[in-house]
């Protein structure tokens, strides 16, 4: 009999230790080290599948408040969207919705993204949804470690989280975290019908001082063939930033 017992008990605590294991690796990611306040500019390359391309660029900003943060950016080209500006507010309790405000100059109107919103419309042409534009909360999602593998020559876990609200976007997405800074090089979105609809990859990761930085990334929608290629740059951390400037008057006002 306690054979028996140890034969059907074993397996059952190893697969509540390797679940348990995706958890606390995520939450390793969320609560990576990556400064107080942090600025940089951002090159995005909207490429469609004929291989038209357009460039946007911005500048962004971010600051935490206790566990939460608040971030703003502004784009700076081309003409069409110069002054454009986005403003969110990621609160670290699950249990309350993230804010968003998108500023569009032509029109002097703010808009305030809904939750409803963001997890189905695209952020200015790209291939980011309004969802990802903040930090997704680690309870949101169920997780579980798949396997350990080895890629672009970087040791690393692979995670499965299953959103707990069904109303979600996407069915699952599949992270390859890297072993050795707890950042994810490759991220899989599949939507309902549990087919791969985007593909997130890191093509460099740079050390800024002591944070470990994206320098460049591709976001594609392997449905539609388009692709939102990105670059990083001039990174500042830690620089005195006042928290006033997080406000929706600060939005409509600029740079």
């Amino acid at each position: 009999m306690k054979t028996l017992l140890l034969t059907l008990v074993l397996p059952l605590a190893a697969l509540t230790l390797y679940a348990q294991d995706g958890t606390e690796i995520m939450r390793r990611v969320k609560d990576r080290a990556n400064g107080e306040t942090r600025t940089l500019e951002v090159e995005l390359k909207l490429i469609n599948k004929r291989g038209s391309e357009r460039v946007r660029k911005l500048k962004s900003y971010s600051k935490d408040i206790g566990k939460d943060t608040k971030s703003i950016m502004f784009f700076t080209h081309p003409g069409d969207v110069k002054g454009t500006g986005f403003l969110t507010w990621d609160y670290d309790d699950p249990k309350k919705d993230d804010d968003k405000w998108l500023y569009l100059p032509a029109m002097k109107k703010v808009r305030r993204i809904s939750s409803s919103s963001a997890k189905k419309d695209y952020f200015m042409g790209t291939d980011f949804t309004y969802d990802d534009m903040g930090s997704r909360n680690v309870e949101e999602d169920t997780h579980k470690l798949l396997r350990e593998e080895t890629l672009e020559g970087q040791k690393c876990w692979v995670i499965e989280s299953i959103p707990v609200n069904k109303g979600d976007i996407y069915a699952r997405k599949v992270l390859w975290v890297r072993q050795d800074c707890t950042m994810p090089i490759r991220v899989e979105f599949y939507d309902k019908l549990d087919k791969l609809q985007r593909r997130l990859t890191v093509q460099k990761i740079i050390k800024v001082g002591q944070y470990w930085s994206y320098e460049k990334e591709t976001m594609e929608n392997v449905q539609t063939q388009h692709r939102t290629e990105i670059t990083f740059s001039n990174y500042v951390y830690d620089a005195p930033m006042e928290e006033d400037i997080f406000t929706v008057s600060k939005l409509e006002r600029g740079l």
